[in-house]
Parts: C-alpha cells; structure tokens; sequence
C-alpha cells in the first residue's frame, strides 16, 4: 500500500466509522487483486491508419468507403443527424439512443468528390471524406465546421480492444460547450477533460475534473455555425481542447483543436449541424424526449442530511410555514434508513413515516427519499437475499460478487446492464411508495466504492451483462448510473402508472434526460462553488439533460449570508430548485441567516411561486423540442461573439434573461444583452440590444430583464393563470407560449400560442392566428417612458 492508498483509507475511516477501516483495507486489496487477475496484460501493440480508399459502396443515406486498412460507414438520417463510424461500427446497440436508430435520408448521395475522396451531399449538410480518411462537416453553402483527420487505432499484437484516437480541427472563432456536467464551464478552455464518471470524494470547485456525470459530446459555436458532436462509447477516456487563435494584420489563424482518445470501444460518432435550437431537436429525437417532472417538482425543495427524525422535519416544515414561505417538497437523506440500508425505515426515528407523509402532502408539500445503488452484503437483509435468489449482483472474473465499502459498511452493487435486474429493481421502489413517498432521487451511483485504490469505484474486471452481450466494468462504468436510472423510472411508471415519476440521479450518461434529471453533486461552499453551480447546469443543458440544479448554499461548510442569499436567489431561477448541505455543515433555512436574508429569500420564493406556471410550459418544451429551461445567452445569436463569451447570465427561456450576483460586495453589475428591447423587470427600464449595460443589483435582488413583447405564464393573486405581457417596441410584434399543466398525470395539455402589439396607444394581446383574445386574464407591463 502506498501512501495515496494509505491516505485514501485513513479518509474513509473518517467516513464510515474506524470499525470498518480494516474492512476497507481488505476490500481494496481484493480489488487490486481483482484487477490484476480479471485483466490480461495488454502487451505489445501495432499503430494502424485507415490507408487509402480502395472501394466504395453507396447505400441508403450515404454509403461504405473501404480503406486499405479499414472501412468507414456514412450515414445521413432523416432528422438530418450525420452518423458514421469505422471498422464496422454500425448506430447499434447504443445506450444513447432512444429506440431504433432513426431512418436514412433517401435523398442523400454520395458522389466522388476532388483528389480521389467522397462526399455525401444532403439537404442541412455534407459530408467530405479524403482519399485517406480525412472527414469533413461542411454547412450546405461549403463552409467547414469541422475536419477530423484519418483516426489512428492500438492494436494488442496478440488480438484484443484496440485504443483509439481521433484530431480534429475547428474554425478559430470557435468555442467549445458540453462534455457533461463540468465545473470550469460553461465555455470549456484549453486543457483536457476525462471521460470517466468519479465521485471526487469531497465537495468539489471549479477546476475539479471530471466529477459524477461525464459525456462525450460537445457543442461547438463559431460564427459560420453551430454543430454538435457524440462519440457514442462509454469507455474511459480524454478529451483535450485546445480554442484556435485569429490572426491579427496578415497573421494566419490558428485553428481550434480537439483530440479525443478513448481506451476502447467502437470509433463511431454522430454530428447534427444547425442553428442551437434545430441542434437540440434533433439530438432529442435521437436520445430521447426529456422527462416531464410533475407539478409540484418544479417548486422549492428542502433537504438536509441530518433531519434525523419526524419531530425535526414536522419542526423545519412549521418554520416554513410560520414564515409564510413557500415550500414543495422534503427530501430524506440516508439517516432514515435502517442502519443506512437502502429500502428500508429507521422505525424508531420514523415510526409513522407514512402518516407523516400524508400529512404533508394535505399541506400540499411531497416526501422524497435518496435511493443509493449498494446493497448491504449481509444475510436476513431483505433486498441483499431478494438479490442474490435473482441473481442481481456484479460478479468478478472468478463468479464471486463483487464487494465494496459505502455507508452501510461492506456492500454489493446491482448489474443494472441487465434487464431482469433492472426489473428486480424497479419493483423494490413499491416499498418507497408505501412509505408515501413520490420522489427519488438516486446517489453514489457512479459506482462508488470507498475501498478502491486510486479511484473510488469497482474493479475494473468486474463483469457486467451489457444487455446478454457481456462485458467488464470498463465498459459499464459510465452507463451504471443511467442504468439505475432507466430501472427506477420504469419501475416507478409500473407501479404508478397515472403519475408522472419524479426521479433524479447523481450520475449518469447521454440520454439520461429519458429518466428524469441531476443535480450538481456535492458543490463546495464559497463563491467559487456558486459559479461552478450555474456553469454545470448551463453545461449539462447543452448535453440534452434540461432538468438540473445545486445544492443551494453549497454542500459542505457555513456560508456568509450574503453567500446563501445570493446562491437561493440563483436557485430560484434554476429548473430544480433545493436546499441541501452535508452532515456538519451549517444549516440551509433561510431564517438562519438573520432577518433581512430571510426577508429576500421570501421575495425569491414568492417570485418562484409565481413563474411556476412559466416553468411548467418550459419544462413541456423541453420535452417536445430538447431546449433546455437555461440557455446560454447566444441562444438565438450563436453568431454574436461578445454573447459567446459571456458566461455569468443566463437566458430562462425566450422571454427572461437572468444575471445573477457571482462576487461578494456587489450591487451593481454589468449585462451583456442579446439584440432586440429588454426591461428590467424591477424598475421597467428598458434597454436597447445588443450592448453592454450597467443595472443594479440591491441585495434584496438579482437583475432580471424581460423581453419586449414577451407573454409569460405566471400565477395571479388568487392561484389562477395570468399573462405577464411586456409591451414590444413600436412597430414590433411579441409572441410567448402557454402549456398550462398544474398536475402529474400524463395527459397532453394544449400549447397556447399567443401575439401581442399595438393597436393604436394600446397594447393587445390575441391568439396566434386571429384566435381572439386570452381566456386568462392580462397584465401589461413596460407602458412607461423608454
């Protein structure tokens, strides 16, 4: 044992009590052992290129380019997504995708093209491949977006997974988003990123790298256009950016550069091509409509770590209550269980946890329970037996379930790559549900284990079913938890199928957005902590994932509360909107924090409270068209260079633009505004855009801006639906949208379309198409002296 290991085990006795210290030894030990013995040693490796183009065979959307060395599969779909993949690599299986992969454009051709390449022309893109590999994504007007040049594979001299490694380059205006949740975003800088899911093991700040939800996918924006490409393996590997340079007089430019060097798995990727919108879309259609959350999902959620029993959270829920604030849901952390258990009930701190439940949901508040992946490995425990009689558990090359270390002590972890174990699974969530509980919200699933050596997860040779294709954990890592995922979804629809699940996890993969959303993991307190919150959030959002936010006031730690104020004023304008901190940290109820902190938590709350209705149609969209709830502020101006930098506001939306307090000491603070007419919904002023304006930003507030001509759902005094209607600029039209959805069932509600304008001095309000006016009632905002 070295000294990291020895480090790492004194950390986990601090963790899990000195009694199990020298059972986590052991287990690290056998893990390293496992490895070693699971694992044949890789050996001498061949360097291989594609060589050059020797045969082509068109086909449906594309066609089949063989190489001397190689093959390359092009495909363009008919949502205009661009798949290909070498060496046989077809769009199958995949964990990404949502079904069947989508259908071949018939209109595609592929057609010879300069010095003995090829090219695949279709309606949004096309596709230039060089006689010796190269790969070009062009717009339909010629321009490239991206160049990648021919891939390189390691081969084990004896046979066995090849690595691989593949340069590309981009224009040098470009820049890079996505790649999951990364705390040094959104805009992502030179350096490399991991593909590996990791549970940093403590709270975590900007710069932490990778954390719990890794994703091979990037958003690309550069004036010519905007792409996105997913190599679709979940292998470990590294992405290393690099953002091009423009050359200043009659200097050359230096192009953006992006290698991605994964350890295995096949070479195959997917590029969609288009505006940010159009892009979404079609990555939806791909991998999958997100989520719709229930109603009451989308309000303010409190959870500690520490409730410790009923009479605590009946004693937190009156605080709310007493102070006239808002309050949706509470979340049990693991000191409910049973001995830390999963599936099961401390009965002597919660003895009546269902009458509990029922009684806060009469107060019109849920009850949400953690769901960790680890079973305790101890016979008589109930879901241990169940499993083990199903078969359920991760083995090792030797047939023995593997065995780990998390808070119950020593554990085993479901293979939730099979699907009679996420079946299993999904039906143990009918004893949350007689709890009473109507949420979840799954942890420590990337796997993690508190006995490894060097990383906190599973032997690397453990064997997983893969969906009957089998495979070890280098392979399942990453898609553990998006499994876990799919079988807590499924399951919870079985079970209760006239509601909607709610269902959040830590960890998960491309396409996770199917079975609910994340939150931010275990952000560290501090200013730091703060921005890193909102850059994962934007960032995950870009990944498809729209439903996500922190822990406000940071996980671990005390935060000032001017801290605290200003992280629930961010959380208040984010899609998932909790309260949550470790076992010793500082409490996280507003009153804390004295009486003025708690009076500016009111104020956001009650404005929470009121966009509800507003959250709700965004969370429909998201589900219809992939746009996430937050969205960079190039959203509609991708082109707008000084837009493409800015990475401190937000857009919620089309109609609200949110910039929130990321410094200490600040009252006012500049904001980068998209072209068109905004209001500062605070004071009514308006500002013409593009530009770069200074508004203020009191402690009682952060700057919103409204934009002109806007009609956005809200909640009116007496409960029912209003229209907040800004007035547009003279001359001009506004527009905004209505779903108004207040349940969980999953009825289709009807998506209102309403115009607004100026009829004479007078602005009207009408549905789109000469539909006549709203059956809600109207508020006009913005009528002053601009």
């Amino acid at each position: 044992m070295d000294g990291r290991d020895l480090v790492h085990s004194v950390r986990t006795v601090g963790f899990v009590g000195a009694a199990q210290g020298l059972r986590t030894v052991r287990a690290a030990w056998r893990r390293r052992r496992a490895d070693a013995a699971g694992l044949p040693p890789r050996g001498a490796e061949r360097a291989r290129v594609p060589g050059q183009v020797r045969e082509v065979t068109p086909g449906p959307g594309g066609g089949v380019l063989r190489f001397s060395r190689s093959e390359l599969q092009v495909t363009v779909a008919v949502n205009g997504a661009v798949f290909w993949g070498w060496d046989g690599a077809a769009p199958e299986p995949s964990y990404a995708l949502a079904g069947r992969c989508p259908e071949p454009d018939p209109r595609a051709v592929l057609e010879p093209d300069k010095d003995g390449g090829w090219r695949v022309v279709a309606e949004r893109v096309t596709v230039v491949v060089s006689r010796n590999g190269a790969v070009e994504v062009r717009t339909p007007g010629g321009v490239t977006l991206r160049r990648d040049s021919p891939p390189r594979w390691w081969e084990p001299v004896g046979g066995g997974r090849a690595r691989w490694m593949q340069r590309s380059e981009v224009s040098s205006d470009a820049r890079f988003f996505g790649l999951g949740g990364r705390s040094s975003g959104p805009r992502l800088r030179d350096g490399a990123y991991r593909l590996w899911n990791t549970d940093p093991g403590r709270a975590f700040a900007p710069g932490d790298d990778p954390l719990y939800i890794t994703m091979p996918v990037q958003l690309v924006v550069a004036d010519a256009g905007t792409h996105l490409v997913f190599h679709d393996t979940s292998w470990d590997g590294t992405v290393a950016l690099r953002e091009g340079e423009e050359g200043a007089g009659s200097g050359h430019d230096r192009a953006g550069m992006c290698e991605t060097r994964m350890e295995g798995g096949p070479l195959r990727c997917w590029v969609i091509v288009g505006t940010p919108a159009r892009v979404l879309l079609t990555w939806a259609s791909l991998t999958g409509a997100p989520a719709l959350p229930p109603a009451w999902a989308l309000g303010h959620h409190h959870a500690r770590w520490g409730f410790g029993s009923e009479q605590e959270v009946r004693r937190i829920v009156a605080g709310y209550r007493e102070r006239g604030l808002p309050l949706d849901a509470v979340h049990l952390d693991i000191d409910h269980y049973d001995g830390h258990q999963v599936f099961t009930v401390d009965r002597d701190r919660f003895p009546k946890l269902p009458a509990l439940a029922e009684e806060l949901r009469r107060d019109g508040i849920r009850l949400v329970s953690i769901v960790d992946c680890a079973v305790k490995a101890e016979p008589g425990n109930e879901v241990y037996d169940s499993g083990t009689a199903h078969d359920a558990f991760v083995r090792d090359a030797s047939g023995q379930p593997v065995r780990g270390v998390v808070w119950p002590g020593e554990v085993v972890y479901p293979d939730f790559t099979h699907a009679r174990v996420r079946t299993w699974w999904g039906g143990l969530y009918e004893e949350r549900l007689t709890q009473g509980f109507s949420g979840f919200w799954h942890d420590m699933n990337e796997p993690t284990s508190f006995a490894a050596f060097g990383e906190p997860t599973l032997p690397r040779s453990a064997r997983h079913g893969l969906e009957e294709r089998g495979g070890d954990h280098r392979e399942a890592h990453n898609v553990y938890g998006l499994c876990m995922a799919r079988a807590g979804y499924e399951g919870l629809r079985e079970l209760s199928p006239r509601h909607r699940p709610f269902l959040f996890s830590r960890s998960g993969w491309v396409g996770m957005q199917r079975f609910g959303g994340t939150w931010s993991g275990d952000v560290a307190t501090g200013w730091p902590g703060l921005r890193a919150s909102l850059s994962l959030v934007m960032g995950l959002g870009l990944c498809g994932v729209p439903y996500s936010g922190p822990d406000v006031g940071g996980f671990d730690g005390s935060p000032s509360p001017e801290l605290y104020l200003r992280w629930f004023q961010l959380g208040a304008y984010l899609p998932l909107f909790r309260t949550h901190a470790s076992l010793r940290a500082g409490r996280r109820e507003p009153w804390e924090f004295g009486a003025e902190v708690l009076q500016h938590a009111r104020v956001a709350l009650v404005e929470r409270r009121r966009l509800l209705p507003y959250f709700m149609t965004l969370a429909h969209l998201a589900r219809r068209t992939g746009a996430p709830y937050v969205r960079p502020v190039w959203w509609g101006s991708p082109e707008d260079r000084a837009l493409r930098d800015c990475e401190d506001a937000f857009l919620l939306g089309d109609c609200l633009l949110v910039a929130p307090v990321l410094d200490p000491g600040t009252d006012r603070r500049a904001v980068q505004l998209p072209r068109g007419l905004w209001y500062d919904t605070a004071t009514e002023q308006a500002y013409e855009g593009p530009a770069q304006v200074l508004v203020d930003a009191p402690l009682a507030r952060i700057p919103v801006l409204a934009r002109a001509g806007a009609v956005i759902p809200t909640r009116g005094a007496d409960g029912g639906l209003e229209l907040e209607v800004w007035a547009p600029a003279r001359g001009r039209t506004g527009a905004g949208l209505v779903v108004p959805d207040a349940g969980d069932g999953w009825e289709e509600p009807e998506v209102e379309r309403y115009v607004s304008r100026w009829a004479g001095s007078r602005v009207v309000v009408e549905r789109e198409g000469g539909g006549g006016e709203p059956p809600h009632p109207v508020r006009v905002r913005g009528l002053g002296e601009r």
